[in-house]
């Protein structure tokens, strides 16, 4: 006796086709948030470029007003984002008594690399949920595969292939959806999760490269 996929659907019960619906969901949510990231990444990194490749001019002529212009034409680009906030924070405290300029731009941006950290993390949190839940949510759906299959056993009144094959194969295709699901979660989360770190050291590299051009700046008395 062969079943296809439409068949087994066919014989699920509504509790069982919720839980085959939800996963589904789930893989959906997952991958949409893996492309948006990925997205998101090759932007940055495109973006990163060429600011850096713009700026570095702009650092060498010491022309921070230009620079900060190109940086507002980054809005959304983490390495631009942290420049304009590094040099404003510099350019706000200069003059003001009790207040190293230099020292609250250090900590004006570690307070923004926090932030830049959590805003391109966005949506991690459900793909690390995914990958830890849903082998869990796959093997309910298996124990309702299985009482399936006995209570065709049962109203079978004996133990034949036929009488519990459309439970078995219910319970089965429900757990490898599930396994589907969270090891594809799991592989994104720990793809993304290394490319976020690499970001964040890189970003960290930057913003320590911006104090050390403003302390030579303040020591030149600019």
């Amino acid at each position: 006796m062969e079943l296809s996929l439409v068949e087994i659907w066919q014989s699920m019960g509504l509790l069982a086709r919720a839980v085959a619906i939800f996963l589904v969901l789930m893989g959906i949510g997952s991958l949409g948030v893996s492309f948006d990231r990925l997205i998101v990444l090759a932007r940055i990194s495109r973006e990163s470029r060429l600011f850096a490749s713009r700026a570095r001019v702009l650092l060498d002529d010491d022309d921070t007003g230009v620079l900060l212009d190109l940086a507002k034409s980054f809005p959304n680009n983490p390495l631009a984002r942290l420049t304009k906030i590094g040099v404003e924070s510099y350019e706000r405290h200069t003059g003001r008594e009790g207040i190293n300029p230099v020292e609250g731009a250090r900590r004006e941006l570690g307070r923004k690399l926090e932030e830049l950290a959590a805003e391109v993390r966005r949506g991690m949190s459900l793909l690390a949920s995914v990958g830890s839940t849903a082998p869990f949510i796959g093997l309910f759906g298996t124990v309702i595969g299985i009482i399936t299959a006995f209570q065709g056993i049962a109203a079978a009144g004996g133990g034949g292939i036929g009488a519990v094959s459309a439970g078995i194969a219910e319970a089965l295709i429900v757990t490898a959806v599930g396994l589907f699901v969270a090891i594809t979660a799991v592989l994104f989360f720990n793809y993304l999760s290394g490319r976020f770190d690499q970001l964040d050291m890189s970003m960290q590299h930057s913003a320590g490269e911006l104090v050390d051009y403003l302390e030579g700046r303040h020591g030149h008395g600019g």
